[in-house]
């Protein structure tokens, strides 16, 4: 690939995470506002694998946007993209976790400044300067800054360069599920790689199976050059070309909520995809990639937040050893 500033630009959603941490004396929830927002989640981790990003998006001008701002330069991503709504407040989600570390969202966007991004406000030029576009479906949810995030892939598109795609699917965000689905199927048309978790093959493609998912899914889209589909405590699949790769997962006894697992799993994929290519890839090569995304998607499940805790290469790499032996 040729030199670039960044290696992966993202567009999206920037918001607070209200996660449950402990109760007061009174016995009432007690909340922790972590920064996240899932295209920001990919990034950090990718910054911790080394690599340069960059974010386009939008927060409020208020206390939550400027600690995300400040968050986002202390992990070195740059915020040139970033952009501060002096009306609408920083979209705000609360995160109610159950017991076996699995979640429910209830979200402050009515709107939230996420959704006011619009299409002059991208720049197209850190778009052209980047090696990977990726985005997600938080970006589409309402015309103006869906009008926004098909500006940026129309740049990354006529700049030649990767698209991922990760739909992450909330329902509770969208007018209707036919909305979301025509959406997620104009995403499936633009990415060369596709995140996707189990729930929504199954919600796009209408069928009663993974497999048969994913084959909807590949027949329709030959855009697609590499999938992975994300199974929770089942593992992860990797779908290219004529061959499929499954990598078991690193089950925690120690996890406490998942918030961030796809992300960091998302992120490892694309830093994998930026030192190999897509050309020519081995199943021991799709193997590899799987089993260090799964490990340290396995770690962040053990920590609060996902954005500020992402794990280095050296801690994934030992916490993988230590599980295989």
């Amino acid at each position: 690939m040729a030199e670039k500033m960044y290696d992966v630009l993202a567009l999206g959603e920037l918001l607070i995470d209200f996660t449950e941490n402990t109760v007061s004396s009174q016995g009432n929830p007690m909340f922790e506002a972590n920064p996240g927002g899932a295209p920001c989640n990919v990034l950090a981790m990718l910054n911790k694998l080394g690599k340069k990003t960059a974010f386009l998006g939008k927060v409020g001008r208020d206390q939550f946007g400027g600690m995300l701002k400040k968050t986002l330069d202390g992990l070195g991503i740059d915020t040139k993209g970033l952009y501060m709504d002096d009306e609408v407040h920083t979209t705000l989600a609360f995160v109610h976790t159950a017991q076996d570390g699995d979640r429910d969202f209830a979200f402050y966007r009515n709107p939230g400044a996420d959704m006011m991004l619009r299409a002059d406000e991208v720049k197209e030029e850190m778009i052209r300067d980047s090696k990977l576009f990726h985005f997600g479906t938080l970006s589409m949810t309402h015309e103006g800054v869906r009008e926004a995030t098909k500006k940026g892939l129309a740049a990354a598109k006529e700049a030649g360069i990767l698209i991922s795609f990760d739909p992450n699917l909330r329902p509770p965000l969208w007018k209707s599920l036919d909305d979301a689905k025509e959406q997620i199927l104009y995403g499936l048309g633009q990415c060369d790689v596709l995140k996707i978790s189990d729930d929504e093959i199954l919600f796009v493609s209408g069928t009663e199976t993974i497999e048969d998912g994913v084959e909807w899914i590949r027949t329709r889209y030959g855009n697609i050059r590499l999938l992975l589909a994300t199974l929770g405590k089942e593992g992860s699949i990797a779908y290219y070309g004529d061959k499929k790769v499954t990598a078991q997962p690193f089950l925690n006894p120690n996890t406490i909520e998942t918030t961030g697992a796809g992300d960091t799993f998302c992120a490892c994929i694309l830093n994998y995809v930026l030192e190999h290519g897509l050309d020519g890839l081995t199943e021991e090569n799709l193997l590899e990639m799987l089993t260090f995304a799964n490990g340290a998607s396995s770690l962040i499940t053990t920590r609060r937040g996902a954005l500020k805790v992402m794990p280095e290469k050296s801690e994934v790499e030992e916490y993988i050893k230590g599980r295989l032996g």
